[in-house]
């Protein structure tokens, strides 16, 4: 990966640290070693990002030669990390410090004029840990 690629990645728990608060955050339902005491509600993010002719274009001819589509790798990044990024906000603002059971899904929709958008959400459940 490149030097600006890395900025896309999905953020690790340090790189949380926004706020002056950590949180961590899993997929599974707890964290093993830790418990949870208190339960602040269901947050949830979401990120809609407009493809555009010229990435179709060219992501359609990956497709037909195979390989990747490095242009719509990134989009999807930069969608997660911001669906993720509101996700914990929300949590912060609930006073967690970490989010369980997250779960990212993935649509594509389809607008009038025969473009599309990409929507990425992610939810979980906010938590307080010992």
């Amino acid at each position: 990966m490149t030097q600006q690629d890395d900025s896309l990645r999905f953020p690790s728990t340090e790189t949380l640290a926004m706020n002056q608060t950590t949180l961590l955050v899993t997929t599974t339902p707890g964290f093993e070693g830790r418990r949870i005491v208190a339960y602040k509600g269901l947050v949830g993010g979401d990120a809609i990002l407009g493809a555009n002719m010229f990435r179709d274009f060219f992501a359609g001819i990956r497709d037909i030669l195979g390989g990747r589509s490095g242009s719509y790798e990134k989009v999807l990044r930069t969608a997660k990390n911001e669906a993720v990024n509101d996700m914990l906000e929300q949590a912060r603002e609930l006073g967690a410090n970490a989010v369980v059971g997250v779960d990212l899904d993935y649509e594509t929709i389809q607008i009038q004029d025969g473009g599309s958008m990409l929507m990425v959400s992610a939810s979980g459940t906010a938590v307080v840990i010992e």
